[in-house]
C-alpha cells in the first residue's frame, strides 16, 4: 500500500514539474525578447573601458568624403552677356578620413564631454582629377560681401566697387581643388582682418569651403552615454556649452538633441523618427523609415532619409516658416538657408543635383544632369536593435544666392540667380569584420536561441504531462479493475457459506 502511494505521488510530481515547463516556455515566448533587450542596452552603452566606448571613440572605420566641384566654362560670357551658366561637373575628389574622439570627460548626470578629430588624406587612386586641379568657381568672399551690402548707404557700396578695383577682385576666381576645400588667402578677406573691429571678425585668415576641418575641432559636445536612460543614448545634450540654438523663431526649430549620425537609441521602428545635428546644417535633421535593407555580413537594418518636404518651400510645408526669420521671402523649394550660421553669406544648402526641389534652379544653369536618386539621396542605413549605423551617405550640395546689387559694377550684371559651387557626400560603406560578427551574434543568435528553448521546453513538457497523466489513469483503472474482482470474490464466499449453511440446516431438520 505505501509502495503504491510513493508510486503516485511521483506521478504528480512529474504532472506538476511538466506544467511548469510549459508555463516556462509560455514566458520564454512573451519575455525572452525583454531579456535580450536588458542585455543590448547594457553592452551599448557608453562606459569607459567596454567594447562599445571604444569603436565609439576611436571607430574601426574608414569613411570617405567625395567631392564633386561644378567648374564654371563661360565665366565671361555670363558676365558680358549674361549667357546661362554652363557648369563642368569635375570629380569624385577622394579623401579618406580617421575620426577619433579626444579630451573625453565623464560628467555625472550620465553624459561625457568630447572634442572631434578628423584627419583627411588625398586618396589618389579613388579621385578622377588631383588636388592641384584648376577651376573657375564663384568668388564667394566677395559675392558675400556685395550682397550684405545690398541694402547699405548708397557710398558704402560705392567704396566697396572702388576697393574691388583697386584690389583687382572679380566675381569669379581661379583656383585649385585643394585650395577651394581647405583654404587661399583672399584679399577681401586679409583687408577684414586690418580694419574690421576686433568683436566682428572672421574666425578665420584664409577662405576655404571645409577650413578648418582637418584638425581637431574645437566645438565641444556633450552627449548621453544611455547608462542611465538608453532612450538618450547617442543623443546630444550641449554643444559648446548651450542646449539649444538662438538662430530660429520657435523653439522646436532651434533644439539640437539629436544624433551625430554614428550611433542612435536602440531598438528602431518603422514609426522611428531619427535626428541628426551638423553645426553647418544649421538644424536638426529629420529621417524617416524608407525601408529594409541588408548590410554587410547579412545584417539586417532600415534605411532612414530626410522627407521630401524637409526642404520644402514654406507653401507647401508651414512648418519651415519657422527657419525664415528674416523672411518673407523664404529660400525656394528644395533649399535651406543657412546664412545665420555662416556668418551671413547667402549660402544655401540642397541635395546634389536640387534632388528633390524646384527644378527650375537646376535648369537655370547647364551642365547639371536631371538628379538620381540612387546617386543623389541622402541616407543612413542603421540596425534597428542596437542603433548603430551600418552604411551612410550624407550628400550634400552647397549654393550661393547671388543678386544684382546697384553701384557696384563688378555684379551689376549679375541675374538673381542661386549659383551650384560643388556638393559631396561623406559615408561608410560598411563595418568591419570584428563589429559584422559581433553584431550578427547578437541579431540572430538570441531568436534562434527563443524558438530552440521554446521549443524544447514546450516538447518536453507537454510529453511528461502527457505520459504522466497516462499512467496516471492506467494505474487507477487498475486498482478499480482489482478493487471490482476482489468484491466479486468475497461476494461467492459469502454465497458458498449460505449454502452451506442451508444444507446443514435441511439436514437437521430431516434428522
Amino acid at each position: 500500500m505505501k509502495f503504491h502511494f510513493n508510486k503516485q505521488c511521483k506521478l504528480w510530481f512529474v504532472i506538476a514539474f511538466s506544467l511548469c515547463l510549459i508555463i516556462l516556455g509560455v514566458l520564454v515566448t512573451f519575455g525572452f525578447s525583454a531579456i535580450v533587450n536588458l542585455v543590448i542596452d547594457h553592452q551599448v552603452a557608453l562606459r569607459p573601458g567596454g567594447q562599445s566606448f571604444g569603436w565609439w571613440a576611436k571607430p574601426p572605420v574608414t569613411p570617405a568624403v567625395r567631392v564633386y566641384v561644378y567648374n564654371v566654362t563661360n565665366a565671361d560670357e555670363f558676365l558680358n552677356n549674361g549667357s546661362k551658366p554652363i557648369l563642368d561637373e569635375l570629380g569624385p575628389y577622394v579623401y579618406r578620413e580617421k575620426w577619433e574622439k579626444v579630451n573625453i570627460v565623464e560628467n555625472p548626470n550620465g553624459t561625457i564631454s568630447f572634442n572631434q578629430k578628423k584627419v583627411y588624406a588625398f586618396s589618389e587612386e579613388e579621385s578622377v582629377g588631383m588636388e592641384d586641379d584648376v577651376v573657375i568657381v564663384p568668388n564667394i568672399p566677395m559675392l558675400s560681401a556685395t550682397s550684405q551690402s545690398k541694402h547699405a548707404a548708397r557710398f558704402l557700396r560705392l567704396a566697396m566697387a572702388s576697393i574691388m578695383d583697386i584690389l583687382k577682385i572679380k566675381p569669379f576666381v581661379e583656383v585649385t581643388v585643394g585650395q577651394l576645400l581647405w583654404g587661399y588667402e583672399d584679399p577681401l578677406l586679409k583687408l577684414a582682418k586690418d580694419v574690421v573691429p576686433k568683436e566682428q571678425k572672421l574666425p578665420y585668415d584664409e577662405f576655404g569651403l571645409f577650413y578648418g576641418k582637418n584638425a581637431t575641432s574645437s566645438d565641444r559636445v556633450t552627449m548621453f552615454t544611455g547608462v542611465d536612460d538608453i532612450t538618450q543614448y547617442g543623443v546630444i545634450d550641449k554643444y559648446n556649452g548651450r542646449s539649444h540654438m538662438t538662430n530660429w523663431l520657435k523653439e522646436e526649430c532651434n533644439r539640437l538633441n539629436g544624433s551625430d549620425g554614428s550611433i542612435f537609441p536602440p531598438h528602431i521602428t518603422h514609426n522611428t523618427t531619427l535626428y541628426v545635428y551638423e553645426k553647418d546644417l544649421c538644424r536638426l535633421l529629420p529621417l524617416n523609415f524608407e525601408k529594409e535593407v541588408t548590410g554587410r555580413g547579412g545584417i539586417p537594418g532600415y534605411r532612414f532619409t530626410p522627407s521630401p518636404d524637409v526642404f520644402a518651400s514654406v507653401d507647401k510645408n508651414p512648418d519651415n516658416l519657422c527657419y525664415c526669420p528674416s523672411g518673407p521671402p523664404c529660400a525656394p523649394h528644395g533649399l535651406f538657408n543657412v546664412s545665420l550660421c555662416q556668418y551671413d553669406s547667402p549660402v544655401l544648402i540642397s541635395f546634389p543635383h536640387f534632388y528633390m526641389a524646384d527644378d527650375s534652379l537646376r535648369t537655370a544653369v547647364e551642365g547639371i544632369s536631371p538628379p538620381e536618386k540612387d546617386k543623389h539621396q541622402f541616407f543612413i542605413d542603421v540596425q534597428p536593435l542596437m542603433g548603430t549605423t551600418l552604411r551612410a551617405r550624407a550628400r550634400v550640395q552647397i549654393n550661393l544666392a547671388v543678386s544684382q546689387v546697384q553701384d557696384i559694377k563688378q555684379v551689376a550684371n549679375f541675374p538673381d540667380i542661386v549659383f551650384p559651387i560643388l556638393w559631396f557626400e561623406e559615408g561608410v560603406e560598411g563595418l568591419p569584420d570584428e563589429v559584422v560578427n559581433l553584431m550578427r551574434i547578437a541579431t540572430t543568435v538570441p531568436d534562434k536561441a527563443r524558438t530552440a528553448l521554446m521549443i524544447a521546453l514546450f516538447t518536453l513538457g507537454v510529453l511528461l504531462f502527457i505520459v504522466s497523466v497516462t499512467c496516471l489513469v492506467r494505474k487507477s483503472h487498475r486498482q478499480n479493475t482489482l478493487h471490482l474482482d476482489g468484491s466479486n470474490y468475497l461476494a461467492a464466499q459469502h454465497i458458498d457459506q449460505q449454502k452451506k449453511k442451508a444444507k446443514m440446516d435441511n439436514g437437521n431438520k430431516s434428522n
